[in-house]
């Protein structure tokens, strides 16, 4: 099992401020809330690892 964090780009869904957000693989489906670092609005994530390790991550507003 893979415990190294993720590193991934994102875009922010308010401002589109490009970022990087580490992901943790330990959790294969995961539902969150995250502030942008630029514009402190709350991002929902919706992430999934697949067996090779990587992510697939769908952002949207908290609030929509």
């Amino acid at each position: 099992m893979m415990d190294q964090l993720i590193p991934n780009e994102i875009h922010c869904p308010y401002c589109d401020a490009r970022q990087e957000v580490l992901l943790d693989p330990s959790v294969p489906e995961q539902e969150y809330v995250e502030d942008c670092q630029v514009c402190c609005q709350p991002i929902l994530f919706r992430v999934s690892i697949n067996e090779e390790g990587a992510a697939d991550v769908s952002l949207r507003p908290e609030n929509e």
